[in-house]
């Protein structure tokens, strides 16, 4: 996985405004079959990781949870992100491409 290149990935979603942040917004896009993939932070609590893991099972949208809140927060600019879902899929194919390296 080269980790620059998803994080880089995520701040290019960010500026092209494709992706929501926060847990409600994350399962509206789940919720509208908009969110292509989902990244919740490592670092998550337990009621919010198995809500998030279960809602992405539910609705077969990839979940990634390699990153911390730092790195992800880092990434996109803003201060203590936990999930972000990934709403085009041309982003979404950037970043699989990026873990699969």
């Amino acid at each position: 996985m080269n980790r620059n290149k998803v994080l880089g990935t995520l701040g290019l979603a960010r500026r092209a405004r494709k992706m929501v942040l926060g847990e409600t917004a994350v399962w509206e896009a789940l919720r509208n079959s908009q969110a292509k993939w989902v990244l919740l932070a490592s670092d998550t609590g337990k009621n919010t990781t198995k809500r998030i893991v279960d809602k992405t099972h539910f609705y077969h949208v990839t979940l990634t949870q390699t990153f911390s809140t730092e790195e992800l927060s880092r990434a996109i600019g803003l201060e203590n992100t936990k999930v972000i879902a990934l709403t085009d899929s041309a982003f979404a194919e950037l970043l699989s491409h990026a873990i699969d390296e």
